[in-house]
């Protein structure tokens, strides 16, 4: 699988942060035709759920989790997402041993609201569906699934985790056996 990379390679940072936008851009416009018959609540579900999504990837992040990752203190790296050259820019710098604790503790910690924003879009689509069956939100709800699987399996397992410099400290990491 390789070893740890001080620095990603482009390529991984444009999979992940590309991955990411169009799960978030698919599910939204997923969202809207889902919900057609309903504008208003269509057009809430898809702004609201962009707003959380986009949010806790791209502020939250690395404001919380950022500031205690190890890319962030380590000259000339760059981690999968790129987020640790925001939180350095921003100065927020806060313990390592901090990490796994910004992560995954408390009711709105990160893992929980980035794994919100991923799944969340399924059942909502499955929902919007059962009362407006679209051919185009059909296939917007596979296509993202597909994507989650994708990211699950292909861009944690094997493209970020495994090289990551904090993954002896990340529950994701552990969870799928790889620290």
């Amino acid at each position: 699988m390789g070893g740890v990379y001080r620095s990603y390679p482009l390529r991984d940072v444009a999979l992940y942060n590309g991955v990411t936008l169009l799960h978030f851009g698919l599910a939204a416009a997923g969202l809207l035709l889902a919900y057609d018959r309903w504008p208003v609540v269509a057009w809430v579900l898809a702004i609201v759920y962009l707003l959380v999504a986009l949010g806790q990837m791209y502020v939250v992040m690395p404001l919380v989790v950022c500031a205690a990752c190890v890319y962030t203190t380590m000259p000339g790296s760059r981690c999968v997402s790129g987020m640790n050259l925001v939180a350095a820019r921003l100065g927020r710098r806060t313990p390592a041993e901090e990490f796994e604790a910004r992560r995954t503790k408390g009711v709105l910690s990160h893992n929980k609201l980035y794994m919100g924003s991923l799944i969340a879009p399924i059942p909502l689509l499955a929902v919007g569906l059962s009362f407006n069956f679209s051919a185009l939100a059909l296939a917007a709800l596979l296509v993202v699934a597909a994507l989650l699987a994708f990211r699950i399996f292909v861009v944690f397992k094997r493209t970020a985790c495994p090289h990551c410099a904090a993954k002896g400290r990340c529950p994701n990491a552990r969870a799928m056996g790889i620290a």
